[in-house]
């Protein structure tokens, strides 16, 4: 009877209740188990890691070259008219971070190709030199009014002058980056180089005015550009003379590239076809013998582009300046015209004074568009008698 009683087990103290119910492991095999299992699962993610991160490389390695061969899509960066013809051939704006260095080698560049891949109309570039005010702006905005797209306007001023003119003037938003200008330095020549190149950077431009902020026009605008775009030659002062002004000023050590038998002078106030415009740009040979050797009482800006285009494109210069300045008054600057000098008679001595001069290997009376210099009073009565003797 007491053999069928079976004893009760109990676990002992140092047990836990689920080694009673399962069969037994020793602990240290148990352990080393779990170890094994981490060390697999720790293996296995690294490997796995490990081959996303190779397969991902060469995703992206073929990725790259095909799509050398066929783009999916374009950068994300690009607005869509980066790299469009139209910013290109003429800049949306015309202020810029270049340094003179970058911006002659950009605006140097020329299509090798005849033709253009666009519609272009020819215009003439005005190029102000200022250091501040613009006193004639509004009879110049009366001369360029209805001409739009026929015309650029380019202003090179003090570095931080800033026009105070309305949004509707020709002359609103168009200075370019420049430099302090000092009278007879060759900062002079520097502010009419990147006037030069600014209006390049425009394809349509084909002709080059430089004027000044005492210059005004002497005929209307139709005139004007008809007679510069359809010009075989451009317009810049040069000769030589025995005179202390002229060969007096020439440094022998200009030779060998320069010598006296091509030193020449001549007016600054030039006009350009663009062909001659980009060799002036472009120049990096004779250029630099003006700052070294033309320095008072020689002036560069009389010297540099008259002595350059003799010595490469005489065959293309009329040789004269389409800007009337009186000079009969003696000293080294021109006559200057206030508001009691300005009449119907003088103006018309101005546009056919009995000149004569060639235009396209003609004669012709009409030989200046442009006359300096005037004082701010005389605006008023320019505009006064503009519609009738200038007719605009």
């Amino acid at each position: 009877m007491w053999s069928d009683v079976k004893p009760i087990l109990r676990p002992r103290p140092d047990s836990n209740d689920d080694a009673d119910y399962f069969p037994s492991t020793p602990r240290k095999d148990w352990s080393i188990g779990v170890a094994k299992v981490v060390s697999f699962l720790a293996v296995f993610m690294a490997g796995l890691i490990l081959g996303s991160s190779i397969n991902a490389h060469f995703g992206r390695f073929y990725t790259s070259q095909a799509d050398l061969f066929f783009p999916r899509a374009v950068y994300s960066d690009c607005d869509g008219n980066c790299l469009s013809l139209k910013h290109f051939i003429k800049p949306s704006h015309l202020m810029h971070s270049m340094t003179d260095e970058e911006l002659f080698w950009r605006a140097s560049m020329v299509p090798r190709m005849a033709e253009y891949p666009f519609q272009r109309v020819p215009k003439v570039a005005f190029l102000f030199m200022t250091r501040g005010a613009l006193p004639f702006a509004p009879l110049w905005d009366r001369f360029f009014k209805g001409h739009e797209g026929l015309f650029s306007v380019y202003v090179h001023s003090l570095p931080d002058y800033r026009l105070n003119v309305s949004k509707e003037s020709a002359f609103h938003g168009r200075q370019i980056p420049s430099e302090e200008v000092s009278w007879g330095s060759i900062t002079l020549v520097d502010a009419e180089k990147r006037l030069l190149a600014n209006a390049l950077l425009d394809f349509s431009n084909e002709r080059f005015v430089l004027l000044s902020e005492s210059c005004i026009p002497v005929y209307n605008f139709p005139t004007v550009y008809e007679y510069l775009i359809s010009s075989a030659y451009s317009f810049v002062h040069s000769f030589f003379d025995d005179s202390k002004q002229c060969k007096g000023r020439y440094n022998r050590r200009m030779a060998p590239l320069i010598k006296l038998s091509e030193w020449r002078k001549g007016s600054q106030w030039f006009e350009l076809n663009r062909e001659l415009a980009t060799s002036i740009i472009a120049d990096r040979k004779y250029y630099p013998l003006f700052p070294k050797y033309c320095r008072p009482s020689c002036y560069p800006d009389e010297h540099y582009i008259p002595t350059y285009l003799y010595m490469f494109h005489g065959g293309s210069n009329a040789n004269r300046s389409v800007t009337w300045v009186d000079w009969s008054r003696g000293g080294p600057h021109p006559a200057m015209y206030g508001a009691k000098d300005i009449t119907v008679e003088f103006i018309q001595a101005i546009r056919n004074n009995g000149t004569k001069c060639e235009y396209n290997s003609q004669p012709t009376s009409v030989c200046y568009l442009f006359a300096r210099k005037f004082a701010p009073a005389a605006l008023e009565p320019l505009l006064n008698i503009s519609s009738t003797v200038m007719e605009f």
